[in-house]
């Protein structure tokens, strides 16, 4: 953008504007409620539906032996989000390029044509010179529940010196999970419940890229003033568009960002090793090997002579799954306190750190851990 502008070449104004929070905040009603506004502003304006945009089997998760689900709906995001700003950067770049030639395998093609048709069909689109063209509004539609999500949308309003702006919607858990039960196809219950506790709403105090951003409680919906206050944010965007800067604060932050998600992920995985491990040893403690299911069919007497055993596995069941409680807790909190210490050291950064030697020294943290609840759990069996 900076070299095409020193080019004389200039661009319609346009901007990035980022909806996040939990699943049925209401992302999508005021992304519909704010198009109308816009067009009296005379913006062309796009909502872009990354549920629709990413396919149906992106969502689709394995279940864990530990119940967690969110870090593998997370990696299938990944890729699927990183082409819907390649869509966009795309578009961008080649305005006038057809909708089928930017559609990619890994994002829907008739919810993506639909999204530009309607860029390019609104009035202001097809004046001669770029620069007299109507702005351009984009507004992203999914959780972006960490800082490196959307800092990604940041980046790429930062290399056309677009309007960057966020906004944060929320609302209570039990509204969450309620609206989202009500849905045609709901997000999993669990999996809302593991989100709302790794969301990091945006912080201007901590990332200064995260300045022009505003928080809706929407428990009640979206009002007018909520409508009003998100096209002012936009407006305030529009005007004060993002610029390259000189120095390289930012990118180290971004490689901050990156590679404490790095940490974070490899911590993970091997934190469910070590719970799998002691699910197995707990197991081997506390569940007898004996299968009586031939005997007591064959010889029912003996039921009334095993019964105490039955009821010893019966007891030893419910402090597998106390077991079991405890530690996805556990696990849940430490990667969530690592995360935050990992962000709070400026000076952490990928090319600087051993990444292997950070995951081994967290993770014995955690299994230190592991093995308090493990002996905890097999005391109070005895």
């Amino acid at each position: 953008m900076a070299a095409e502008e020193a080019a004389g070449v200039r661009r319609a104004p346009a901007c990035l504007c980022v909806l996040c929070g939990l699943p049925a905040t209401g992302k999508s009603t005021l992304a519909r409620a704010v198009l109308c506004p816009a067009a009296q502003l005379g913006w062309r304006a796009a909502v872009v539906p990354y549920d629709e945009l990413i396919p149906g089997q992106a969502f689709q998760t394995r279940a864990a032996e530990d119940g967690t689900r969110l870090q593998a709906m997370q990696t299938e995001w990944k890729l699927h989000r990183q082409a819907v700003l390649q869509g966009i950067d795309l578009f961008l770049k080649t305005p006038d390029v057809s909708a089928e030639q930017r559609s990619s395998c890994q994002i829907d093609g008739a919810a993506w044509e639909r999204c530009i048709h309607l860029l390019l069909q609104q009035p202001g689109a097809s004046d001669p010179s770029p620069s007299d063209r109507a702005p351009l509004v984009f507004l992203l539609d999914d959780n972006f529940y960490y800082p490196s999500m959307r800092y990604e949308v940041y980046q790429l309003a930062r290399k056309y010196s677009l309007g960057f702006c966020q906004v944060y919607l929320h609302c209570d858990l039990e509204s969450c999970i309620s609206r989202n039960q009500s849905r045609p196809e709901p997000v999993p219950t669990e999996v809302i419940q593991e989100m709302v506790k790794r969301l990091e709403p945006p912080d201007p105090q901590r990332n200064s890229w995260e300045a022009q951003s505003i928080s809706l409680n929407t428990a009640d919906g979206s009002s007018k003033c909520d409508i009003q206050r998100v096209t002012e944010l936009i407006s305030s965007a529009l005007r004060n568009p993002l610029s390259p800067v000189e120095d390289n604060t930012e990118q180290k932050e971004a490689d901050r960002l990156k590679c404490a998600t790095s940490v974070v992920h490899q911590a993970d995985q091997a934190c469910r090793r070590l719970v799998s491990e002691a699910m197995r040893t707990a197991r081997g403690r506390l569940m007898g090997p004996i299968n009586i299911t031939h005997f007591t069919n064959s010889h029912p007497c003996l039921m009334i002579i095993l019964s105490p055993q039955l009821s010893e596995n019966q007891a030893s069941s419910e402090h597998m799954r106390s077991m079991a409680a405890q530690l996805n807790e556990s696990k849940a909190a430490f990667l969530r306190h690592l995360r935050e210490q990992l962000l709070r050291e400026t000076s952490f950064a990928q090319e600087d750190v051993d990444v292997e030697r950070v995951v081994k020294r967290a993770v014995d943290v955690f299994d230190r851990e592991k093995e308090e609840i493990l002996l905890r759990v097999l005391n109070d069996a005895k």
